[in-house]
């Protein structure tokens, strides 16, 4: 088999996915591509070398006519350009033959915030005091505290926490230093003897399940549904959810976009100015008050 057939390079290219991306990621983009190598194949292209945008136009293409949802097309665009990238830093190609091509439209899916004051009411609910109600109080406190992703904080270590700060590995491997607040650093305070307790020999996971071993995505989602059910929160809870909301509470309070988007770790700003559904009016004015090019003279 050439070096070069798409098979093959798709294979490295996961392979190489692997060390700094979650199993949930690597898996769909294993699945997108599968996809566009079949199509690929039946117009007789198996040789990275040969990709060019116009074949990846036209499997995109060849995708929404069988109805695939935007938000599937997006992803599909992201594996292939992901793999763009990784074959031209493999010397195999010149250039990402996806970069001319947009991204899907995406339909309006952002999850609403929680109101700052019931969520507060039900962080401030007390636990059971056992074990596990510990470790889903520290949970739920590090992820409203930190704006954490699901896959952030299940690959938390006990090393990543020091005095007042959390370090996270996001999206593509990439680093970022987060605050703990107080309320927080207490509800990891109570959790860690009862981790100490739980956690098998070795195990470095700062989030362990009864049987000691790292806690894994489904079950902290189970748990927070359960959490949102007991304590009587009218509404549906996830980890996304929460992360939507300390980034909501935040810029209401601090109205730092900017701030704002390094703590969620997006490497674009207009990431961030999706997801918190920011009133651009409210922006405009901001500007115009602090931009020194902006402000108006008041007198001539």
């Amino acid at each position: 088999m050439s070096d070069v057939a798409l098979d093959r390079q798709i294979k490295a290219f996961l392979g190489a996915m692997e060390t700094h991306s979650s199993p949930a990621t690597v898996d769909a983009y294993r699945r997108d591509l599968a996809a566009f190598a079949a199509f690929a194949a039946r117009r007789g292209v198996d040789d990275v070398c040969r990709l060019d945008t116009p074949l990846v136009r036209g499997f995109l293409g060849a995708e929404r006519s069988r109805g695939l949802a935007p938000r599937s097309l997006a992803r599909r665009r992201a594996a292939l350009s992901r793999f763009g990238e990784y074959a031209v830093a493999e010397g195999l190609l010149r250039d990402n033959p996806v970069a001319l091509l947009r991204t899907p439209k995406q339909p309006d899916h952002l999850p609403r915030p929680v109101d700052v004051d019931v969520l507060s009411r039900f962080l401030d609910t007390p636990h059971d005091g056992t074990s596990l109600g510990r470790r889903d109080q520290a949970m739920l406190e590090l992820f409203y505290t930190a704006g954490l992703r699901l896959a952030e904080l299940a690959a938390l270590n006990l090393a990543d926490l020091a005095a007042g700060r959390v370090r996270v590995t996001g999206k593509g491997g990439k680093p970022r230093q987060m605050p703990v607040g107080r309320r927080a650093a207490e509800a990891l305070a109570n959790w860690y003897p009862a981790r100490d307790e739980l956690a098998g020999a070795g195990e470095p996971a700062l989030f362990v399940g009864q049987r000691g071993a790292r806690l894994g995505h489904r079950a902290i989602q189970k748990r927070l549904a359960k959490l949102a059910l007991a304590r009587g929160l009218p509404e549906h809870l996830h980890p996304h959810r929460l992360r939507h909301s300390f980034a909501s509470h935040l810029l209401e309070s601090s109205q730092d976009l900017r701030a704002v988007q390094e703590l969620l770790g997006h490497a674009n700003l207009s990431t961030t100015q999706v997801y918190t559904r920011l009133d651009w009016q409210h922006l405009a004015e901001s500007y115009d008050a602090a931009h020194p090019r902006a402000r108006r003279r008041h007198s001539e």
